[in-house]
């Protein structure tokens, strides 16, 4: 029997999270939830918008497990802060992992994060809570990121590299293997990174 499951976040971002949740198998979505007043009632790829936040106690009652289908680039802060709502709530929020992609039994991945299509996460790979892992991206072996971060459609972090919380790294983007990254960094598109960075840089080309 399928688990009910709540979407949160109902823009493009959560397009994708759907179609990576459908591939499971695992969970029957209920609809989903956006703060934009105007969105109530209308449709994402054929999944109903309950609510808003303030409806959550209420739809708490009747379903037990949340993702988060907010989108990040410039800032972690909506999703950190809706992550928080959710386990204030006493949400579960799994690990999801498109069928499509490839996680090493030797890895381990925290709570909210979800793996998208064709992403390959190798062995000795650590990745906190609440990350986005997007499409065709790859961790390589022991890499270890931190909470709340975003590694774009087909990046690549290789072996050793060190993403702190709150990060975001651009679509195909190369790091370095060893490589350390501090909290809260952008890292823009198509670049290639061979240094460490300090807390709070872009680094673009």
């Amino acid at each position: 029997m399928k688990k009910k499951i709540l979407i949160v976040g109902a823009g493009g971002h959560a397009k994708s999270v759907i179609d990576v949740i459908e591939s499971t198998k695992k969970y029957q979505i209920i609809g989903l939830i956006d703060n934009d007043s105007k969105k109530k009632n209308t449709k994402v790829l054929n999944y109903k918008i309950l609510g808003r936040d303030s409806d959550l106690k209420k739809i708490r009652k009747y379903c037990k497990v949340a993702v988060i289908a907010i989108g990040q680039i410039k800032t972690s802060q909506k999703r950190k802060n809706t992550f928080k709502l959710l386990k204030k709530l006493k949400f579960s929020l799994p690990v999801i992992c498109s069928s499509r992609s490839y996680v090493s039994k030797n890895a381990k991945i925290k709570d909210g994060t979800v793996i998208f299509h064709n992403a390959i996460v190798n062995a000795g790979t650590k990745i906190g809570k609440n990350c986005i892992i997007n499409t065709g991206s790859i961790i390589e072996h022991d890499s270890d990121i931190g909470d709340h971060c975003h590694v774009s459609t087909r990046a690549i972090l290789n072996g050793g590299v060190i993403l702190k919380s709150n990060s975001f790294i651009g679509s195909g983007a190369v790091i370095r293997q060893d490589i350390t990254i501090g909290e809260n960094c952008i890292i823009s598109a198509n670049t290639f990174l061979n240094k460490n960075l300090n807390n709070n840089k872009i680094f673009k080309p």
